[in-house]
Parts: structure tokens; C-alpha cells; sequence
């Protein structure tokens, strides 16, 4: 059985000013999505499920979707603050949904297979897909799950801070903790630092990170589920509170005997934080084309699904 892309994309992207998981930066018009989709077809992936607001799913569909489901299997589920989970029968009222764990937990029903997570505004290189394909066929357990790592230095913006998971790891790789950090960023003297309690904190450039590129057993919905339901009861009174993947996973290493592999990456990270950083994305897929990484029209092209 391939294994499944999960894709987080129901993100206002309020940073960015609007809605930036839709927005062109291929020759074509193609959106950042696209080539991650691309990539995991190529290495192997059969269905790509899209977590998205009901609201957008038209200009989702007309954008990408018409042109992913002649290619693959496609699915979506929705991510509102009170989508229904088993086991929490009424939520306080909030603005936004509970975050990138309650994400995942609302397409329970949907996946049965070995499934990657990805966000929708990031680029994650051809190779990480190609290692998280390789695991997810051969070595993923409900015990044994990974992450894709990358080099702290090589996801940076140019155009403002960014928030990354800094991993803890052991001589052979094995994942210890993710520790989300906020207003990362290098400094006038060339040292990256991120920012705690109004202080900066220097962090080294080969640190490696979370982008929120996950392997997981199906098996993660029912723990997801039972620590969602004791989150919401802990943060009833706190409408920002949001219910983390890297949380969630630390709680199963910690007390279930998981064990996540990283596998490291040296790719480079694209992304659409800001608006600024859309020009340089698209310089980047223009080279990318010229190198022959991908076709200049990307969909005809792919041979997996």
C-alpha cells in the first residue's frame, strides 16, 4: 500500500496577507504546493489528503485540486475550531482552529496507511520525500515513527523572524525532544538567535529543526484523540491555546516508549512567510527548471500515483 501526503493547509496565513497557500510562484502560476505534491508522487506517494477550511474549498479546487485528482487519489477534511472528536462533546467558543495536532486528528477517519505531514506554504526538497517514502514503506511501526530534519541555517527568511521546532537528538538520530522557538532570526553579527522572555538566545547554524515534515503509523489518531480531549478540558478558558504535533509527540516518547528517527536533510527551505519572500521562491523554481529539477510544465510529467 503507498503511503499517504497530508497536507496542512487551512492556515490563514495572516503574516503573509491572505491567502498564500494559493498563490503562484511557478512559471505556469503553480503554487508552492504543487511541487511538494509532485515530489511526493514521484517517490512513491498514491493519495494527498488536504486539510482546509470549508470556506475555501472552491478556490482550492479550481486552483490545484482539479489538477492533483487527474494524478492521484485526493481527499479533504475540515479544520474548524468545533470539528467534531470522539470524546469532546461540546468546545468553547474561539477565532481559530486548535493547531497543527488537531489538524492531523481531524482526518481519523480518512487515513488507514502509513501518512507524512507537510505544511501547505513550505517547500521541502525532492530527497525528503524521497527518505520519508523509503521509511513509511519499510520501517514505520506504531512504535517507530520519523521527522524529516533540516539544517537550522538553511531555512531562514531574509525577510522576517521564523518559528522552528530546535530537535534534541542522540549520537544515532534518534529524536529526544522538539522545542518550538519564536523570532528566529540572524543577527548584525552573523549569529542565529531566537527570542525568549524579551531575551535572545544564540542557537548554532548546524542545529537541526523541525518543519513539520512527520512520518507517522496510523496508529498516532487514537493518542492524538485522547491527549486532544484532556487539552481542551486544561485550556477552556484560553482561546489561543494551540494543540501542537511537536507536544503531542513528545507526550508518546515520554510515556508510550515511541521512538522518532530524524532524517537528516540538507536541502534548502522555500517558503511564503511573508509577502517578500514570494520573489524569492520564484527565482528559485525558475532555477530549478533550468537544472532539470522539475519540467517547466509540471502535471503531464509524473509518474508515480
Amino acid at each position: 500500500m503507498k503511503p499517504t501526503l497530508l497536507i496542512l493547509a487551512a492556515g490563514m496565513g495572516s503574516r503573509y496577507g491572505g491567502l498564500k497557500q494559493i498563490d503562484g510562484v511557478g512559471p505556469n502560476d503553480e503554487i508552492l504546493l504543487e511541487y511538494s505534491i509532485y515530489d511526493a508522487l514521484q517517490a512513491g506517494f498514491g493519495k494527498v489528503v488536504f486539510v482546509i477550511r470549508k470556506d475555501i474549498e472552491a478556490a482550492f479546487m479550481e486552483k490545484i485540486g482539479n489538477k492533483i485528482a487527474e494524478v492521484a487519489e485526493i481527499d479533504f477534511v475540515y479544520q474548524e475550531y468545533d470539528t467534531a472528536i470522539k470524546g469532546v462533546d461540546v468546545f468553547p467558543n474561539r477565532e481559530k482552529p486548535w493547531g497543527t495536532g488537531h489538524a492531523i486528528l481531524v482526518a481519523y477517519e480518512t487515513i488507514k496507511e502509513p501518512f507524512a505531514v507537510i505544511n501547505a506554504d513550505d517547500y521541502y526538497g525532492v530527497d525528503g520525500f524521497r527518505s520519508m517514502a523509503q521509511f513509511l514503506t519499510s520501517d514505520c511501526k506504531p512504535e517507530h515513527f520519523c521527522m524529516i530534519g533540516y539544517v537550522l541555517a538553511n531555512t531562514l527568511s531574509e525577510n522576517g523572524f521564523v518559528s522552528r521546532g530546535v530537535c534534541e537528538l542522540d549520537a544515532s538520530f534518534k529524536l529526544l525532544s522538539v522545542t518550538e522557538r519564536t523570532k528566529i532570526g540572524r543577527e548584525e553579527n552573523g549569529q542565529i538567535c531566537y527570542e525568549e522572555a524579551g531575551q535572545k538566545v544564540a542557537l548554532p547554524d548546524e542545529t537541526y529543526v523541525s518543519m513539520n515534515f512527520w512520518g507517522f503509523h496510523p496508529s498516532i489518531f487514537e493518542s492524538l484523540r485522547k491527549d486532544f480531549v484532556q487539552f481542551v478540558k486544561d485550556n477552556w478558558e484560553n482561546p489561543k491555546a494551540e494543540f501542537y504535533i511537536p507536544t503531542a509527540v513528545n507526550n508518546m516518547m515520554n510515556h508510550q516508549g515511541l521512538t522518532v528517527s530524524l532524517l537528516p536533510s540538507q536541502d534548502l527551505w522555500y517558503g511564503v512567510t511573508y509577502q517578500e519572500d514570494r520573489g524569492t521562491v520564484s527565482r528559485a523554481f525558475q532555477q530549478f527548471i533550468a537544472e532539470g529539477r522539475y519540467p517547466e510544465k509540471l502535471w503531464g510529467e509524473v509518474e508515480g500515483g
